[in-house]
């Protein structure tokens, strides 16, 4: 087989590129190791920065978007029990769209589909060959047959464990990271959501977040263990719980029922560097992860798709390759104040038991300054609905 662009990974990075790339008349081929349902299966994030939601409007993917999405200008934080809300719109002009991770890559889905796209999905790709020449190649095992793909450009969007970021020279990569002492246990219910806006909890006994993906489907998570299995909380016990960490108000407005998915997931900080290897850009979590705190995991793949796209689109269009040599370093200073937020946003609403009584200080300190001044009030805000691309 032989394309322009050959693409690893068909989560929203790798489909969005591969949408964005139709649109403008550059042939590409997205290779994924799972199958549909598998990938649709995966409960990620639900909020999107207004870039995010503009690159989808630009991919042609929005109708169901627009139409369901839930446009928030503004959270709530809660010290003591006492809710203090960030107004995004009054301090920066700014919202974001609540709208799953699930429903963007089912939106991709549907429209590659309907453009004829080549997705080959329960295709492993097992190696790259070539990445510093003019044609690399792409070894990729489907249906038990080996078969290759050869290729322009190489895009790893097939996340952390995938074969592209592993594609590239040791001596060249440098990996920094940060793994947090604690995961978040979510939830995922046919319930309404118990406000209006998401709700960020910081409580004596862990951190809770109240979210949502509709006006009748809610996501709730509870700071835990580490050591904590799935099957040690019932969702008796995980109600009872958010209960407890949540402001009197909420709690009581709170509305359960039958979870329809339950997870733990670790929290932990890291970056790749550099993107790029000859042929071969990364993208997505394949280059980068953040803690899920500051909503940020999903956003900053789109931006990543953002920088990509465009240098793909000189290269082919106009044979400049400015923006491709610079993609990198360009993508990299989004991501590390990305980095920096999620980083700033887990610290300051989790539990640190391990840390010390200086630490726990430190943190309400830092909270009641965000909540007496509305200049710290406007860095979190405009943190929060994304900065430029």
């Amino acid at each position: 087989m032989r394309t322009q662009v050959g693409i690893i990974g068909s989560g929203p990075s790798g489909l969005l590129l591969s949408q964005l790339l139709h649109l403008a008349g550059i042939d590409n081929v997205v290779l994924e190791n799972r199958s549909q349902d598998y990938v649709l299966g995966r409960i990620r994030a639900g909020v999107l920065e207004m870039g995010a939601v503009d690159m989808l409007r630009q991919a042609k993917v929005h109708e169901r978007m627009d139409a369901e999405g839930l446009i928030h200008e503004g959270v709530d934080l809660v010290l003591d029990g006492e809710r203090h809300r960030i107004d995004f719109k009054g301090l920066v002009d700014g919202e974001v769209m609540v709208y799953g991770q699930t429903e963007v890559t089912r939106d991709l889905m549907d429209a590659r589909a309907a453009m004829g796209g080549t997705c080959l999905y329960e295709a492993e790709a097992t190696r790259i060959e070539g990445l510093e020449g003019d044609a690399p190649v792409i070894h990729f095992r489907k249906d038990g047959v080996e078969q290759t793909l050869t290729c322009d450009f190489v895009a790893g969007c097939d996340g952390y464990h995938g074969v592209s970021r592993r594609s590239m020279p040791e001596d060249v990569l440098r990996n920094y990271e940060r793994v947090y002492p604690f995961g978040w246990l979510g939830v995922l219910s046919d319930t309404p959501p118990v406000h209006h806006e998401l709700i960020y909890v910081n409580s004596p006994r862990g951190f809770a977040l109240c979210s949502q993906r509709s006006l009748t489907r809610s996501r709730y998570y509870l700071q835990c263990s580490l050591d904590d299995q799935v099957g040690q909380w019932s969702d008796d016990a995980f109600w009872e719980e958010l209960r407890r960490r949540l402001p009197e108000d909420a709690a009581e407005a709170l509305v359960t029922g039958p979870s329809i998915e339950k997870s733990i997931a670790p929290l932990r900080s890291f970056v790749a560097e550099p993107m790029r290897h000859g042929r071969l850009f990364l993208a997505g979590d394949a280059a980068h992860i953040v803690p899920p705190t500051g909503a940020k995991g999903l956003n900053l793949a789109a931006s990543d798709i953002h920088y990509l796209f465009h240098a793909l689109k000189a290269h082919f269009e106009d044979g400049e390759d400015s923006l491709l040599d610079a993609y990198s370093e360009t993508a990299l200073r989004r991501i590390w104040k990305a980095e920096r937020f999620s980083w700033w946003m887990t610290n300051l609403m989790h539990d640190f038991p391990d840390e010390g009584p200086f630490s726990a200080k430190v943190q309400r300190s830092e909270l009641e300054y965000l909540f007496d001044s509305e200049a710290a009030r406007r860095v979190l805000a405009e943190n929060y609905v994304g900065l430029p691309y």
